[in-house]
């Protein structure tokens, strides 16, 4: 069989990159030596014939055609999550009506983060500088549809309030049980007491905006 180009490399340097994979387990698992693909990645190792290249292929769950397209900016066989909608903490924005579940825009999966369950939504405004900016994206994830965690108190939080619109605020408890005090990332801004939210997901990453790899 023939060998496979440079394409193969690039694209699999970007998967592995993408999902957070190190080469040795890697290779181990496509039932390869060890050293394999760290060789291929140092130069050390000659491109792969097409039977290799499947192999490794078949140890991500994906076809060589997808390793391939990944060289080329395709996302084929890269995990992406779905950002929300947008959002702003001293604006009123109903982030979380803006795209139908799971049909927003895609951006790549950071690394060290699980694509199933995980949201993003993106910052909107300068009301939360200095801690975000705007166009930063902030990772959650919900463990229960509605209500609020304890996990989630004394956090920053993705949260909903009852009228519908979305904030990112610090997140205590309120005077009485089922409120709580919104406490603003910026301290010229206002602070909310005593509200009743639908639900609220400690954010799990901050990715600035000119780390984000959006598809």
């Amino acid at each position: 069989m023939g060998e496979i180009g440079d394409d193969f490399l690039a694209g699999l340097e970007r998967i592995m990159d993408a999902r957070g994979l190190r080469a040795a387990p890697l290779s181990e698992a496509a039932g390869l030596s060890k050293s394999f693909i760290r060789d291929l990645r140092r130069g050390k190792a000659a491109s792969p014939k097409l039977d290799t290249a499947m192999k490794v292929a078949r140890a991500l769950g994906i076809s060589v055609e997808e390793i391939l397209a990944a060289a080329n900016g395709s996302v084929a066989g890269v995990p992406t999550i779905s950002i929300a909608g947008r959002v702003g903490a001293g604006a009123k924005v109903p982030v979380f009506e803006a795209y139908e579940r799971g049909a927003g825009p895609q951006v790549e999966c950071p690394v060290g983060l699980s694509p199933q369950g995980i949201a993003a939504v993106e910052i909107v405004g300068e009301s939360m500088e200095p801690v975000y900016s705007a166009g930063d994206l902030l990772f959650y994830s919900r463990p229960t549809h509605e209500g609020v965690p304890s996990e989630a108190i004394g956090r920053r939080c993705v949260c909903e309030c009852e009228r519908g619109f979305g904030w990112i605020k610090l997140v205590k408890l309120g005077s009485q049980p089922g409120y709580f005090h919104l406490i603003a990332l910026n301290p010229d801004a206002e602070n909310q007491h005593d509200v009743r939210l639908k639900w609220a997901a400690p954010v799990r990453l901050h990715w600035p905006a000119d780390l984000a790899k959006r598809v």
